[in-house]
């Protein structure tokens, strides 16, 4: 009967201690789980529903419902212009669209720099800048660096000519330095990657600016430099460069020969003039 009873008590004392093991491998796996919640939780970030493409869309192309969709975009890292309702990205519904004025790809999200306003006519005017205005420079393959120039690129523009303190000798001058381009040819698309040789280079000037670039391209040869897209630097020193200055040769003024001064009396004996040269006094 004692053998019973201790057999008994040891196999309650084994199954106790099995379903304390058992239970505290419950409670470490609940841990556990808990803790890849919460760390799950913790690497949530702040989301928000904002309009994208669904299609790549070309310069001049209407923006319409269905090329947009809605995703979801980092809230921290939102960019400036974006729209999160369609009352904001289409206000006029199907009647005035808005024009896209940049190449933009798909889940891109639809930013109010890249679209134009609903019903608003798309042209060169839409890139100008308060108080600037557009002027068409005359390029070739070596003025427009060999077709590399794309709008909104800057560029720094020399005038080659002969001035007229010069003494006939020509010269290359920089005029204007950073001036932004607007469009290339007829075209105002930032997104074509394609070189292309220009004939005409459209830029942003200043009314002053304007009367320069004007003066400069009639009376003489107008050529591009492309500024570097980093590039802050500010040219304050005037460049210019003849043929003199790039040979190193030193100009010397032409040397004045003075003429040999004659100094007469004259005598009249008649009808005839008689001229008797005498010394100079002063």
């Amino acid at each position: 009967m004692r053998a019973v009873f201790g057999l008994v008590l040891v196999i309650g004392m084994g199954l106790a201690g099995f379903a304390v093991y058992m239970a505290k491998g419950y409670f470490q796996q609940q841990q556990l789980a808990l803790d890849h919640e919460r760390a799950q939780a913790a690497a949530i970030v702040p989301t928000v529903d904002v309009f994208a493409l669904k299609r790549t869309i070309n310069y001049g192309e209407q923006l319409t419902k269905d090329d947009v969709q809605i995703i979801r975009y980092v809230e921290a890292a939102l960019p400036e212009g974006v729209y999160r309702t369609e009352e904001e990205l289409f206000p006029e519904g199907d009647e005035e669209l808005r024009v896209v004025t940049r190449r933009m790809e798909p889940l891109e999200p639809v930013l109010a720099s890249k679209v134009s306003d609903p019903g608003e006519v798309v042209g060169i005017t839409s890139h100008l800048t308060r108080g600037m205005r557009a002027f068409a420079i005359r390029v070739d393959a070596t003025s427009g660096v060999s077709g590399f120039l794309r709008p909104g690129d800057r560029v720094d523009v020399y005038w080659s000519g002969q001035a007229q303190d010069q003494r006939g000798n020509d010269i290359t001058q920089l005029i204007e330095t950073s001036i932004r381009i607007i469009a290339v040819d007829q075209s105002a698309d930032s997104g074509v990657t394609e070189a292309s040789i220009a004939r005409t280079v459209t830029v942003e000037a200043s009314p002053h600016q304007v009367a320069a670039l004007a003066q400069a391209q009639s009376s003489g040869r107008l050529s591009l430099a492309l500024v570097g897209a980093q590039d802050d630097s500010i040219v304050n020193d005037a460049i210019a460069v003849n043929q003199a200055s790039l040979l190193g040769v030193t100009e010397q003024a032409p040397e004045i020969v003075e003429e040999e001064r004659v100094c007469t009396i004259v005598n009249r004996r008649g009808a005839d003039i008689i001229e008797i040269p005498v010394p100079c006094t002063n």
